[in-house]
């Protein structure tokens, strides 16, 4: 098998700039990508794309150097051009489209996985996008297999191939299917055929036994990882020595509570004081579906709000892991 390339997934709410920071230094990541930034029908300002995209004042990258991707959301194709030109002009790495969002919020409004029930329409704002982007900054299309069901991959497959991305993420499983288990990774291997762009394959991608057990049955060397990065941070780093034959650097307990303190104390940097507590809350929730010592400090901690309480928590936590 060759080598696999691996991307850091965009979730809403979850994995912001500082999250992205803390695991591509973990990881041996190709790239990463914003959570959406959602285009309705006009030009957003500057200042809009630097809160969803700080890394934009970094040379469009990580603290080291991950390229990072802005996602757009919406359904107006000129508008979304528009608005890709603009994140172009403000130094964007890469553009992804996001058709693969199972909210009810964004489905209501004519945007994420809804779209995929309208083949043309998503061709067209791929299409229209990667016409007024220049060709040298990808443009990236995230689906789904489908809305209600998977009857139309196929044809969506064959309208993305005629719009040209750089690239087509799929997550393998439809809209109502959400993330409930298994990722249907076979139908990924269905349509390679109908296109010569590459493919990224994405779902339920826990471990390197399923990293290496998706690209086998996606026919895929791309992967793009979401929860399981949350739940392991070392999984990108795992899932390379694995396939190098290299011991694995699983990380101790010790140092996953050194990185919950680092990551409370960066989004401290970044946000009001007071929301600081509950992305670290929200972190241990994914945690300790791997680790015990999650779960034990989850429910020291889950009812703590004052942030300057909750960061003395997070100390003596660590602090006890030295012992």
């Amino acid at each position: 098998m060759s080598p696999l390339t691996l991307m850091l997934a965009p979730m809403e709410g979850v994995i912001d700039h500082t999250m992205r920071a803390l695991l591509t230094r973990l990881g041996p990541y190709q790239r990463c990508v914003t959570e959406f930034l959602r285009v309705t029908d006009k030009l957003l300002p500057e200042r809009v794309f630097y809160k969803i995209c700080p890394e934009l004042k970094q040379a469009g990258a990580t603290s080291n150097n991950t390229p990072v991707y802005l996602q757009l959301l919406g359904s107006n194709p000129q508008i979304l051009a528009k608005n890709a030109m603009r994140a172009v002009d403000l130094g964007v790495k890469g553009i992804d489209l996001n058709f693969g969002c199972p909210a009810k919020t964004v489905n209501k409004s004519k945007g994420g996985a809804s779209l995929l029930q309208t083949p043309d329409l998503v061709g067209d704002i791929v299409a229209c996008v990667r016409d007024q982007v220049p060709c040298n900054i990808p443009v990236t299309a995230k689906i789904r297999l489908g809305f209600s069901d998977d009857t139309l991959f196929e044809t969506l497959m064959r309208r993305l191939d005629r719009a040209a991305p750089t690239e087509i993420t799929v997550h393998a499983r439809t809209k109502v299917q959400g993330y409930k288990p298994p990722a249907h990774w076979h139908r990924i291997n269905e349509v390679k055929s109908l296109t010569n762009i590459p493919i990224v394959a994405n779902g339920e991608v826990w471990s390197t036994a399923d990293a290496l057990q998706c690209a086998s049955v996606s026919g895929c060397d791309r992967l793009m990882l979401a929860r399981g990065a949350l739940m392991r941070p070392e999984l990108g780093r795992l899932i390379r020595q694995e396939q190098n034959n290299q011991q694995q650097e699983v990380l101790a307990w010790s140092q996953i509570a050194a990185l919950l303190l680092e990551f409370f104390e960066a989004q401290g940097h970044h946000y009001d004081a007071k929301y600081t507590p509950s992305p670290v809350k929200q972190w241990l929730v994914y945690l300790k579906h791997y680790h015990s010592q999650a779960a034990l400090l989850f429910e020291q901690v889950k009812r703590i709000k004052d942030p300057t309480e909750f960061g003395a928590a997070l100390e003596a936590h660590l602090r006890s892991t030295d012992a």
